[in-house]
């Protein structure tokens, strides 16, 4: 377990995300297996339904995730999102609140982050999050103590946060949650030039990877089924890799960033 930030709730550092539809018993048996940091878009039915089956009886236990998407041609209303996803949960309250899908600082001016702030003085929020690939503009905010939390790519093929966004956690120590371990599974195949006897990583050391790291608070995976899932959760047992091993994945995320 860890602590999402400095004053956020403790959360198992390997946290799920239903985007490929896993299976509902799936996340019940992520929940049963101590995962507690559940991301949650409001198209997820599956999560959706594992959430709603936990109930009252476990909701202190979860930290549930979800967030208004940066839509260009749509305004941002994150009173709206936030309401629609209560009723979809059925909660009174939604741990992590993210705007997601910040691609520059444009997206993300200063009257948006004080929209987000009022949800969290509402208390229907405890923390405030955006997901963003622009790594200065996240370390910028860290460094301001602007958010709570923040959602950052980070993988053996971009490693950019290891000096554009972790310096910067302190004083303020926002929590950071990392997505796409696998680089989308890039990380899982071989690229041109690699040698044949030298295999690729499986997605339980992509997600070792990012978990050796300890800026990471929760490192998302995102498992289509529950072998996957099961794989998944024993590498996460297995702990950091050593240094020999990172070191082979820093390679290997080399060649594959050459790549693609």
């Amino acid at each position: 377990m860890s602590t999402l930030g400095r004053n956020g709730p403790a959360v198992c550092r390997l946290g799920l995300s239903a985007t490929y539809r896993p299976g509902r018993q799936t996340i019940h048996r992520a929940m049963d297996e101590g995962l507690n940091y559940f991301f949650c878009f409001g198209i997820d039915t599956q999560m959706i339904a594992a959430l709603r089956d936990a109930g009252a009886r476990a909701r202190d236990r979860l930290v549930i995730a979800t967030g208004a998407y940066n839509w260009i041609w749509w305004r941002n209303d994150f009173r709206r999102t936030l309401e629609k996803r209560l009723r979809q949960l059925r909660t009174d309250y939604i741990d992590v609140f993210h705007f997601l899908g910040v691609t520059r600082a444009g997206d993300f001016p200063p009257r948006l982050r004080e929209e987000l702030a009022r949800l969290k003085e509402s208390g229907q929020v405890r923390a405030i999050s955006m997901s963003t690939h622009d790594r200065k503009f996240a370390g910028q905010l860290a460094a301001e103590g602007a958010l709570d939390a923040m959602m950052v790519r980070y993988n053996a093929a971009h490693r950019g946060a290891e000096t554009e966004i972790f310096p910067h956690l302190e004083p303020h120590r926002p929590g950071v949650i990392s997505f796409t371990a696998t680089r989308w599974r890039y990380l899982l195949r071989r690229p041109r030039g690699w040698p044949k006897d030298a295999p690729a990583p499986t997605a339980g050391e992509c997600y070792r990877f990012v978990l050796s790291n300890p800026n990471v608070d929760v490192c998302l995976t995102a498992p289509s089924n529950a072998k996957q899932f099961e794989q998944n959760l024993r590498a996460f047992r297995q702990g950091p890799l050593d240094a020999d091993h990172l070191e082979y994945l820093r390679n290997f995320g080399d060649a594959v960033h050459r790549e693609v």
